[in-house]
């Protein structure tokens, strides 16, 4: 069985609360553009992939809600509704860049579409919701390439430990189907991998501090039958010295949230460490990522907006609680989360969800249209999979904050939807 973080039918959305796993699969309805907001500012869904796709959806579903009532009006005045949702939605995550990437085109298209020559409210509401549920079923296409590219790519240009066929490859934080459609972008590869039977073994990183690798990663990896090994973020450099060549690894293959245009990317925090140990370890480092991620607006990593969070996600850590049953097994007991303190009283932390890898470390970019690699003056060449005019689409203008939280948050009031 296949697993699915997002559940669609027009004019319902349901996605897997990722905050739950690997402990209780719950799905959680989504509403209304409000609910896909503190979803993914809450971590329940995450993924660029999916973050993007779910707030398109979540539209797609206050649309379907609202259609007869927004075909009273005019295109333009329908136009400007589903506008002003997307801009909302935007301001959930600012690293990700899926998600404003899919904004700006879906504004694109209501526009074209409102200013038409037989256009119609009507049009422009079925224009939109055909667009984002296109989106649903290309992600699952695309990362089907993606781990198709990726893993030939590896067996190409992988670097030999001995006569071991087999090889094994390292990843972090989670890129599988709970961040996307399904399929995945780097476990996507993996999976593609194993599939192929070229896979020796995946070492997972747990990836502190919301353990997407230990809970997430894990979670597809036994569902898959994918012969794994969690490792702590910290243990990457001891793993690649001490058994690199006994275990045949030949690659670390990582996500993205946002490559600029140089290469550089931003992907969870403790990707840029798994790099420069892949560089002295002479391990290669692939970075798989939709075109969508790739952000040629962004010239450099410097220019990449990155999120912190805050600090207590750092000093806390949350779980089930494990008893000892009366036959002395462990227990998870699921009926309850408890919250468990790590660091002393008074402790401060620094929180950043993401770090920049400099394009000089990366090998190559795995995208649905092929690999991505530097010319022989270390310059990536995008012609071959973006195209001369990829992402030429308008800016979708910033929101203004309207208020604060009480934590000190930014946020911005939601637009009032018809009823």
């Amino acid at each position: 069985m296949v697993l699915q973080a997002i559940r669609y039918a027009r004019g319902q959305l349901e996605i897997l609360d990722q905050l739950r796993l690997p402990y209780e699969e719950i799905y959680l309805p989504i509403r209304s553009t409000q609910d896909a907001w503190d979803a993914i500012k809450s971590m329940r869904v995450r993924g660029a992939p999916a973050i993007a796709l779910v707030a398109a959806l979540s539209v797609a579903v206050t649309v379907s809600q609202s259609f007869q009532v927004l075909s009273m009006g005019t295109a333009i005045k329908a136009a400007n509704e589903i506008i002003s949702l997307l801009r909302y939605l935007v301001t959930s995550r600012p690293t990700a860049v899926n998600l404003a990437d899919a904004a700006v085109k879906l504004k694109a298209l209501v526009i074209e579409v409102a200013h038409g020559p037989s256009a119609t409210a009507p049009a422009v509401l079925n224009a939109y919701l055909e667009a984002a549920e296109q989106m649903l079923v290309d992600d699952v296409q695309d990362n089907e390439r993606i781990g198709k590219h990726g893993a030939e790519w590896i067996r190409r240009n992988k670097i030999q430990c001995g006569s071991e066929t087999r090889f094994s490859v390292i990843t972090h934080c989670n890129t599988g189907s709970l961040a996307t459609a399904g399929y995945g972008t780097a476990l996507g590869i993996i999976r593609s991998l194993h599939a192929a039977e070229s896979l020796r073994q995946v070492f997972y990183t747990e990836t502190r501090p919301y353990n997407q690798g230990s809970r997430l990663t894990g979670y597809e990896l036994v569902h898959d039958g994918i012969p794994a090994t969690l490792i702590t973020d910290s243990m990457a450099g001891a793993l690649l010295h001490a058994r690199r060549k006994s275990e045949n690894i030949a690659a670390v293959v990582v996500g993205a949230d946002r490559v600029a245009s140089n290469g550089d990317t931003a992907n969870k925090i403790g990707t840029y460490a798994l790099a420069v140990l892949a560089r002295y370890h002479d391990v290669k480092f692939l970075v798989a990522a939709p075109r969508t991620t790739i952000d040629m607006k962004t010239e450099t990593g410097a220019d990449i907006m990155v999120e912190e969070r805050p600090e207590i996600e750092l000093l806390n850590i949350r779980g089930p609680p494990v008893r000892t049953d009366a036959s002395g097994e462990l227990q998870i007991s699921t009926d309850t989360m408890e919250t468990i303190r790590v660091a002393a009283r008074g402790t401060r932390a620094w929180n950043p969800a993401f770090d920049v890898t400099p394009a000089e470390l990366i090998d190559g970019i795995v995208t649905e249209r092929g690999v991505v690699e530097k010319d022989e003056h270390g310059v990536f060449q995008w012609d071959s999979v973006l195209g001369a005019h990829f992402g030429d689409v308008p800016k979708l203008d910033e929101p203004k904050p309207l208020k604060m939280s009480a934590d000190g948050i930014t946020v911005v009031e939601p637009p009032v939807a018809a009823k």
